[in-house]
């Protein structure tokens, strides 16, 4: 299967086939996904364009891709460490 611009291998719409995928599988997945896409490619458009493609509610790859597009949060760095810088 040859897939297009927002994925590559079409490994997001091979998931949406495969009766029974697990989470785990999902992530791998969307790892591989992530690391197959072309330099310069938005990530997060790619997501919001699939989403809207494949968003299938109760679907693994479904919640994966939704916690993808949620922006990583700075950790606060306490105690010790956090006065030292």
């Amino acid at each position: 299967m040859k897939g297009d611009a927002l994925d590559p291998k079409a490994l997001i719409a091979e998931a949406y086939r495969i009766e029974g995928i697990s989470l785990e599988e999902c992530r791998s997945i969307f790892l591989d996904w992530a690391l197959s896409l072309p330099e310069g490619t938005d990530p997060q458009a790619a997501l919001d364009g699939l989403l809207a493609r494949h968003g299938t509610p109760g679907h693994p790859m479904t919640r994966v891709m939704t916690d993808g597009r949620a922006p990583a949060r700075p950790r606060r760095r306490g105690g010790r460490a956090a006065r030292r810088s």
